[in-house]
């Protein structure tokens, strides 16, 4: 009942978009929805999610720094516990990011397991001071791999549930 007011208030693609936002359904969600809740033709649930699933990178990425420095700066507290985390990760793993940085973040991200997605690549890509640029083109490769399997394995589910059923 619930969803049906919302689809007469805001279209099947904002729904879609707006799904593919959030950091725990991200386009994982989104696709599965778009199509087979919402209706819509698996090209459109695609671009809606992978469009809706880019933006909060851009934004992400683009704060993460910021906050982080104010917080360092601000709270002694909070410097220590984030020094302590930035040093110890990038101690443990930098010689393994510096060599399959770019495919590790391509693959995490492509790779639709739950906490995979691109909300989890861009913390990442701040971890290791990945310039923003390079980071956004990763993350995003990384999202449309994602979006192209997702929308394929759900529509063969879908298919071969139908010829079963």
């Amino acid at each position: 009942m619930a969803l049906e007011s919302l689809k007469d208030t805001i279209s099947p693609q904002a729904l879609t978009f707006l799904t593919a936002m959030i950091p725990f359904t991200e386009l994982r969600g989104a696709i599965p929805f778009g199509i087979g809740v919402l209706k819509l033709p698996a090209i459109d649930a695609f671009f809606w999610a992978t469009l809706g699933n880019l933006v909060p990178n851009f934004i992400l990425l683009a704060v993460l720094e910021p906050i982080t420095n104010f917080f360092r700066k601000y709270s002694k507290f909070c410097n220590r516990i984030i020094t302590k985390i930035f040093d110890k990760t990038r101690t443990r793993h930098s010689e393994k990011f510096d060599k399959y940085g770019a495919l590790f973040l391509i693959l995490f991200v492509a790779i639709p397991l739950p906490g995979s997605g691109g909300w989890s690549a861009s913390m990442v890509a701040h971890l290791f001071g990945v310039k923003y640029w390079k980071a956004v083109l990763l993350i995003s490769l990384g999202i449309a791999i994602a979006g192209v399997l997702i929308t394929f394995s759900f529509e063969f589910i879908v298919h071969l549930l139908k010829s079963v059923i």
